[in-house]
């Protein structure tokens, strides 16, 4: 006897728990993400940049087709610099790419725990970490000629 289909999950939306959605949304922006939505109690805000001023306690950050929801003081483990609060992967589209986010961080003075490596699972990634304790393993597949992405 067959299985019933099951319904099939269309999208997934990690939620970070932080202590500023505004600082959150600047650091995810310099990291190539662009603002998403703002929201607090009062309801939909308007964008960051509109120079009206409020302060949000849900927001999101988009790059391409994917987010990130960031909510203040809430929905999940908070960390610092010596303290892991949530892991997730970025995955590029290359070893370069890896590198040249990598180059981005340095610059920007962010936290890297640790550099562009070359892992024995075949993937190049380093370890980067949100001023509240979340770490992105900004990563990439890695072929004998690095041409390729495998995850």
């Amino acid at each position: 006897m067959a299985s019933p289909s099951l319904p099939q999950v269309d999208c997934l939306t990690p939620i970070l728990h932080v202590r500023s959605v505004e600082e959150s949304i600047a650091w995810f922006c310099t990291l190539g993400w662009r603002p998403g939505f703002r929201w607090n109690d009062s309801g939909l805000l308007p964008p960051a940049t509109s120079g009206v001023p409020s302060i949000a306690n849900f927001g999101s950050v988009q790059n391409d087709k994917l987010e990130i929801f960031l909510c203040l003081q809430g929905q999940g483990p908070l960390g610092d610099r010596d303290q892991e609060g949530v892991w997730m992967s970025w995955w590029m589209p290359n070893p370069e790419d890896v590198d040249r986010l990598h180059d981005v961080a340095l610059q920007a003075g962010f936290h890297i725990d640790q550099p562009p490596t070359d892992e024995p699972w075949g993937v190049r990634e380093f370890h980067l970490r949100h001023p509240d304790g979340h770490v992105m393993r900004v990563s990439s597949g890695v072929t004998a000629d690095k041409s390729t992405n495998q995850r």
